[in-house]
C-alpha cells in the first residue's frame, strides 16, 4: 500500500478509465491499468540505473504515455521528478539550450528521461535513458515516497527559471482543494492542451484527475494550435466538462472559428472552465462565450483564478455557478497602499479571480508588511498548506532565488509574498499586475499589463506586442516591443506610452516576427527581455527613439 497520497491510485487503478492522448490526429486511449503497469516498470529501471531516494530525475518528453508513467515511475522509485518542456516549445535551439543548461545546473539531476528523438540533442554529462529503456531493464523500486513531490520550475515570466520545490504534503493540499472547488464527481472528465510540464497544465489537468482516476483528453499544445476545433470536441461531442487554459487561449478559439459554425456540438454539460496565468480581459470572456453559447455553453462555467507555482498552483477561483464580475480600475492612478481609484476618463475593468480555497489564506499589504483593509492596493500574501518549500539552490530549499530583488516573490515566516499586486473585495481577490513590472510616476504605480492592455485597446494585437518597464542608462524607461508593426500600431504605440509613462523614456521598437520571448503559457519573458535592451542585444530598430527625460524624470522610479 502507497503512503504516499499521490500514488494510491496505483494500488487499484481502474481498467474502465484512463487518458486519450491526441497522436498524429487520432486519439490513443491507455487505462490507468495500463499507466500504473508501465510506471511500475519504469521505477524498477530507475533502481536497477542506480537512482537512490530523493534523488533527482529530469524528464523531457511530450505529453504522452511516456511522460505520465514516467512521471509516476520517479515517484514509486523514491525519487523526485523535474519535468521540462522538450525543445519544440522554444522558439529557437540556442534559447532551449540556455534554458536546459540552466534547469540542469539547478537540478542537478542523476539521470535524465527523454524521447528516442531527443537523446542525441541534449547536453547532459550523466546517463540519459528513453522511458521504454527503462521499462525494459528490470529491477525492482523499493524506496519509501520522497522528500518532495516534484521539482517544478517556473514559467520564466519574472526573470530565469526558478526550481520549486513542491512537497507531498502541498501538493495533496492543493489537489484536494482543487477538486472541492470544482465538486469534481464520477462523471467528471478533465481536456487539456496545456503543456503538462508546469503548474497549470502539470497539477490543474493532470495530477488532480489522474488522483481520481477520471477520463482525460490531453493534446500536444502544437496540435491546439493546428486544430482548436479537435480540443473543443472534447467538450462538445466527448463529454468532457473541465478544464484550464490562459486567456489567450481563449482568444485564440475566437480567432480561429468564430467563422466557422459549431455543428454537431453540445457544450451544454462544460462546467467548469477555468481561466488564469496572466491578465483577464472581459472583452475575452464575452467573445468566448458568444461563439459558444449558441452551442450550450453557459458562461458561469467560466472560473478566474489566480495562482502560482511557488504556491503549488490554486490559490483562488471563481466558485461554481457564478457569474464572472470586474470592477473599475484607473491605472494611473493606482497607488499601493491606497484605496483603489475607480473614477476617471481612463477606467479599466478589472476582472475578480475568485476567493481563495480551502486552506489557504489570501491577504493584501502594504509596502512596510501590513495587512491592508478591502479595496486598498498592495502586495498578495499567500499562507496554508499548500505553500512549496521554497526556491532550489546548491541542493537546498530557500525562501529567496538569487536574482530576486525586493517585492518579487518570496517565502517568510510562513507566508508567500508573491510579487503581485492586487486588492480584496467582499473576499474576492482583484489582480492588477507584477509589481517587479511596474514604474511609479509622481506616487502612482504603472503595470506593464496596463500599458499593454490600453495599446490592445488601441488596436494593436496582443500577441504582437510586449511591454517593458525599467530603469536604464537614461533613467526610468518604458519600452514597447511590436512584431513587424503596422505604421497606425507604431503611431498608436508612441502616443500610448508617452501618454502612460509621462516623465519616463518613451522606446518603441520593432523586432521581428516570434521573437518576443514568452514562456510556454504565453506570458511575454519581460526581465529576459529587458536585460536583453539594456545590453543593446535585442533584434530591433527604433520606430520612437528614446523621447526624454524631461522635467520631472526625478519624480519617475521603477518598481
Amino acid at each position: 500500500m502507497n503512503a504516499n497520497p499521490l500514488l494510491t491510485w496505483i494500488d487499484e487503478p481502474s481498467t474502465r478509465q484512463g487518458i486519450r492522448f491526441r497522436q498524429d490526429g487520432a486519439w490513443e486511449r491507455w487505462t490507468y491499468a495500463d499507466l500504473a503497469g508501465f510506471a511500475g516498470k519504469i521505477a524498477g529501471g530507475l533502481a536497477a540505473a542506480g537512482v537512490r531516494h530523493d534523488e533527482r530525475v529530469v524528464i523531457i518528453e511530450p505529453t504522452g504515455p511516456d511522460f505520465v508513467a514516467t512521471l509516476y515511475g520517479v515517484m514509486l522509485a523514491g525519487a523526485i521528478p523535474c519535468p521540462v518542456a522538450p525543445p519544440y516549445l522554444f522558439q529557437n535551439a540556442d534559447l532551449y539550450a540556455r534554458h536546459l543548461r540552466a534547469i540542469i545546473d539547478v537540478a542537478r539531476p542523476a539521470l535524465v528521461v527523454t524521447a528516442a528523438n531527443l537523446v542525441e540533442r541534449l547536453e547532459f554529462d550523466g546517463p540519459v535513458h528513453t522511458a521504454a529503456e527503462l521499462a525494459a531493464a528490470g529491477g525492482r523500486a523499493d524506496g519509501p515516497p520522497a522528500g518532495a513531490a516534484l521539482l517544478q520550475f517556473t514559467s520564466g515570466s519574472s526573470g530565469r527559471v526558478k526550481g520549486v520545490r513542491v512537497p507531498v504534503s502541498a501538493l495533496a493540499a492543493n489537489i484536494a482543494a482543487i477538486s472541492t472547488w470544482l465538486e469534481m464527481g464520477e462523471g467528471d472528465a478533465t481536456a487539456s492542451w496545456l503543456p503538462v510540464h508546469h503548474d497549470m497544465g502539470l497539477i490543474g489537468c493532470l495530477f488532480t484527475p489522474v488522483s481520481r482516476q477520471r477520463d482525460l483528453w490531453l493534446l500536444e499544445p502544437a496540435e491546439f494550435i493546428r486544430d482548436p476545433a479537435s480540443y473543443l470536441a472534447c467538450f462538445g461531442e466527448h463529454g468532457a466538462t473541465m478544464t484550464a487554459m490562459p486567456p489567450f487561449g481563449l482568444e485564440y478559439i475566437v480567432r480561429r472559428l468564430s467563422a466557422l459554425p459549431l455543428t454537431g456540438m453540445d457544450f451544454s454539460r462544460w462546467r467548469a472552465l477555468i481561466v488564469g496565468a496572466e491578465r483577464i480581459d472581459v472583452d475575452v470572456l464575452d467573445r468566448f462565450t458568444a461563439l459558444l453559447a449558441p452551442a450550450g455553453f453557459d458562461r458561469r462555467a467560466l472560473l478566474p483564478a489566480y495562482g502560482l507555482a511557488e504556491a503549488t498552483l490554486a490559490v483562488t477561483g471563481l466558485a461554481l455557478r457564478e457569474e464572472p464580475t470586474s470592477l473599475p480600475v484607473v491605472p494611473q492612478e493606482v497607488r499601493l497602499g491606497s484605496p483603489v481609484a475607480d473614477g476617471g476618463d481612463t477606467v479599466r475593468p478589472v476582472v475578480g479571480c475568485g476567493r481563495a480555497l480551502d486552506g489557504v489564506r489570501v491577504t493584501v499589504v502594504d509596502e512596510d508588511g501590513v495587512e491592508l483593509p478591502e479595496r486598498h492596493v498592495g502586495q498578495i500574501v499567500v499562507r496554508g498548506a499548500s505553500l512549496a518549500e521554497g526556491y532550489v539552490r546548491d541542493g537546498a530549499a530557500t525562501g529567496r532565488a538569487d536574482d530576486s530583488p525586493a517585492g518579487l516573490t518570496e517565502w517568510h515566516e510562513g507566508a508567500l509574498h508573491t510579487g503581485d499586486a492586487g486588492f480584496l473585495d467582499g473576499g474576492q481577490l482583484f489582480v492588477i499586475g507584477r509589481l517587479g513590472d511596474a514604474m511609479k510616476v509622481r506616487g502612482r504605480t504603472l503595470f506593464a499589463e496596463d500599458v499593454e492592455s490600453a495599446l490592445v485597446d488601441a488596436g494593436v494585437p496582443r500577441l504582437r506586442l510586449a511591454v517593458l518597464l525599467g530603469s536604464s542608462a537614461g533613467g526610468a524607461t518604458g519600452v514597447v516591443l511590436l512584431e513587424r508593426p503596422t505604421p497606425e500600431w507604431a503611431a498608436a504605440a508612441a502616443a500610448t506610452l508617452r501618454r502612460m509613462t509621462e516623465h519616463a523614456t518613451a522606446v518603441v521598437l520593432d523586432v521581428p516576427r516570434r521573437s518576443i520571448a514568452r514562456t510556454t503559457s504565453g506570458k511575454p519573458k519581460r526581465r529576459e527581455m529587458w536585460a536583453a535592451y539594456v545590453a543593446g542585444k535585442l533584434d530591433a530598430s527604433e520606430i520612437l527613439p528614446p523621447a526624454g527625460p524631461v522635467p520631472g524624470q526625478d519624480e519617475v522610479t521603477t518598481g
